[in-house]
């Protein structure tokens, strides 16, 4: 029996509630335009998210006065349909960034999700904080791996839970073998499995399905009885439309 991945699983749901809405057929046009590090995060007090380095940047897609973002390494601008977006092939990163994207905005625009929006300034510190929080009031004091290194998250999950209860992978080379407040981080690429046998909780960034790992790693948690919960705003549509548990408590 095939597996259908979930961002084409996703796309197939998505499409059908466009037609039922006959949104398809109509010349709407869907902008998307990379924004700059203070557009997508304003002025926060660290320095050490990956979009003030330049290591990630944001794109953001508008539909009808509604928007919805995601995060990539490989950014495109683009303009055209809604109906050239559903027909992008979802085999590169800049596309599915773009789908994601798009994605994000028409589900808001048909109120299947509210805040789509990263958190600005001083919110991403109190959006780790509050994960931590959340996390520790719904799970206890278990262990949690974490997919895709974000510093406020990773820091007040290290001061919660203790530094001995929780690690990091990420893909950026620049941040692996990297101690961050206590925890090494470790290749995403080769580590991933190792993380999940040791984990209780995993917790996957939504730029899982831009890269392309969301599938392996979502298998690879439900396999082994662990629970599975995504993070950020790049995962908050398809995560409505799978019925998948995500945490962003501050989005806009």
């Amino acid at each position: 029996m095939e597996v259908i991945p979930a961002l084409q699983k996703a796309k197939e749901r998505l499409i059908t509630m466009v037609d039922d809405h006959k949104l398809r057929g109509e010349t709407v046009q869907v902008a998307i335009g990379t924004l700059s590090p203070e557009q997508a995060i304003g002025k926060p007090d660290r320095e050490d998210f990956a979009l003030l380095g330049g290591k990630e940047v944001m794109i953001e897609a508008q539909f009808k006065q509604h928007f919805g973002q995601s995060f990539t390494n490989q950014p495109r601008s683009f303009h055209g349909l809604l109906d050239d977006v559903l027909n992008l092939s979802l085999d590169t990163i800049n596309n599915r960034a773009i789908f994601i994207a798009t994605m994000n905005a028409v589900c808001s625009y048909l109120g299947i999700i509210g805040k789509v929006r990263h958190c600005r300034d001083q919110e991403p510190e109190d959006c780790g904080k509050e994960i931590a929080s959340k996390l520790m009031s719904q799970y206890g004091k278990v262990k949690i791996g974490m997919v895709g290194y974000q510093p406020a998250i990773l820091e007040n999950l290290a001061k919660t839970f203790g530094v001995h209860n929780v690690r990091c992978s990420d893909l950026d080379a620049r941040n692996i073998g990297a101690n961050k407040f206590g925890i090494t981080i470790c290749d995403g690429s080769t580590e991933n499995k190792n993380l999940i046998r040791w984990c209780d909780l995993l917790l996957a960034t939504g730029s899982t399905h831009v890269n392309n790992t969301f599938d392996d790693l979502y298998k690879e948690t439900i396999s082994q009885n662990k629970d599975f919960i995504m993070f950020g705003v790049t995962g908050a549509d398809i995560a409505a439309l799978l019925g998948l548990e995500i945490i962003c408590p501050l989005a806009r």
